[in-house]
């Protein structure tokens, strides 16, 4: 039983480490979600809501401080105020009454994923938010992007280890895969 679980442990440190693994690590590879277009169906302004308006983050993501991810906020939280913030221009109005759309329709927005880390990746926002990384770590200054864009890409292992050793926090590896 033991060298079975010594030839396993050997042939999967040998696929991590392999060049081709490393490779599609570095440029992204596996990270992708398959989207070919970063769309949103909602021109969402992060200048706007996080920036102007100052909303803090985890008022629409809101299972961040609780939860593996962050959230999506449901049609409820968007059209609770835009039932009374209209929009100052034809644009963001034609934008609210898309949302009001989806909320009479009782269908939630369907958001395209930008953030997405490796299948066997796991990142717990909860604990990032519990030691105060600050959002903008990983997400950069959103209040500054009309379009939400990726930043710090692709997440690769290298830049999570070296954030941990600023921050003298594990590298054990069960800490991200498990």
């Amino acid at each position: 039983m033991t060298k079975r679980w010594i030839r396993a442990s050997v042939a999967a440190l040998t696929l991590l480490v392999s060049p081709e693994f490393l490779h599609a690590q570095e440029n992204g590879a596996a990270v992708t979600d398959g989207e070919n277009s970063k769309v949103q169906p909602i021109a969402f302004p992060h200048t706007i809501h996080a920036g102007q308006d100052q909303i803090d983050c985890q008022y629409c993501h809101f299972s961040a401080e609780r939860s593996v991810d962050a959230g999506i906020p449901p049609v409820a939280t968007c059209w609770g105020c835009h039932q009374l913030i209209l929009g100052t221009d034809e644009r963001q109005q034609a934008e609210i009454q898309n949302v009001r759309g989806y909320w009479e329709r009782q269908e939630p927005i369907p958001w395209v994923r930008i953030y997405k880390v490796s299948d066997h990746v796991h990142f717990p926002h909860l604990r990032h938010v519990a030691a105060e990384v600050d959002c903008a770590t990983c997400h950069g200054e959103v209040q500054e992007m009309t379009v939400i864009e990726e930043v710090n890409q692709p997440l690769s292992m290298g830049w999570c280890v070296s954030c941990h050793m600023e921050r003298d926090v594990s590298r054990d590896c069960a800490v991200c895969h498990y």
